[in-house]
């Protein structure tokens, strides 16, 4: 089962040559969802390749530079005559913003906008994942992250052994996979424990949005295989970060480091880093040990199950 991320922009507050505005496109299985909708994201849905079909997009707070592009983008699936409902979440406002959004120019959305305002602890559930919205620090007070967090899989079933064992292939073996003993036509009764391995942990993946480092997402990015977090500053704008409520490379790397995550993808750079990140990598890479990825526009970033196991889940 594949989940990938596609940066869609990677520059703080203003656009650039090489980089647009706050977007990530998540795919799981199929299934397209954005975190946030910088001005400009619908055209780099399109020279990336991300398809109009999403179902959601969830956004960590209401600055424009997170949230312009989504007028587009709503017009342009309405020409497109979409009539699947399109779910929007995001913090406090969300409701009202997206009532005077709807207003502007003369055409009618073609398709049900379902707009919820997401409370930080109460996650929102789907089939066998969920996406927990948490409280970070920003400037509005009314700004989250989210975690999406697979549930756990079943463990592996052995198909050589339940052969050896005599139980034929078919409705048993799928019984069995879920959990159930079954017996056997000789009266034997085969536990799950015998023919399937313990179960095998879901992915976890970590949007912050902007934030100064803070405990929440920490809490939220405890052993996540990614980590997006922004970086808008280096050392030397220190202080401006804490003014702003935003972060420096080195202090995302401190937080991914206490949260033991494997992957660190750092982004929401400010214009003077829009051609060369590598000052905040290098102060990014005294502090943390695991991967780290400097994001780039259409830069695409798999997350495998930890056990390399990509065909089962």
């Amino acid at each position: 089962m594949s989940l990938s991320v596609r940066i869609l922009g990677s520059s703080a507050s203003r656009p650039t040559v090489e980089r647009g505005l706050s977007s990530v496109a998540v795919t799981r299985d199929g299934e397209t969802m954005l975190f946030d909708c910088g001005e400009g994201t619908q055209r780099q849905m399109m020279r990336w390749g991300v398809g109009f079909t999403l179902g959601d997009i969830f956004f960590t707070h209401f600055h424009t530079d997170h949230f312009l592009g989504a007028l587009g983008l709503l017009k342009t699936l309405a020409l497109q005559a979409r009539t699947e409902p399109l779910h929007v979440w995001g913090p406090r406002g969300a409701a009202a913003l997206f009532k005077r959004a709807e207003g502007l120019g003369n055409e009618k959305l073609t398709f049900p906008l379902v707009v919820t305002e997401v409370e930080p602890g109460t996650p929102i559930k789907r089939k066998d994942y969920e996406i927990r919205p948490f409280q970070v620090e920003h400037r509005n007070g009314a700004a989250v992250g989210y975690a999406l967090v697979e549930y756990e899989r079943r463990g592996r079933f052995d198909p050589d052994l339940a052969r050896a064992l005599g139980i034929p292939e078919g409705p048993l073996w799928g019984r069995i996979h879920k959990g159930e003993s079954i017996t056997l036509e000789d009266g034997r009764v085969i536990a799950p424990s015998v023919l399937v391995g313990p179960t095998r942990a879901g992915r976890t993946l970590v949007v912050t949005g902007d934030t100064r480092p803070c405990a929440a997402t920490i809490e939220a990015a405890v052993g996540a295989d990614l980590l997006i977090h922004e970086a808008t500053f280096g050392d030397e704008d220190q202080a401006r970060a804490a003014e702003t409520m935003h972060s420096t490379a080195r202090e995302a790397a401190t937080v991914a480091k206490m949260a033991g995550v494997r992957t660190l993808v750092l982004t929401h750079f400010s214009a003077r880093y829009s051609r060369d990140t590598s000052a905040l990598a290098a102060e990014a890479r005294e502090v943390f040990a695991g991967t780290l990825v400097m994001a780039k526009d259409g830069m695409e970033i798999d997350i495998p199950f930890r056990d390399a196991d990509q065909s089962s889940g």
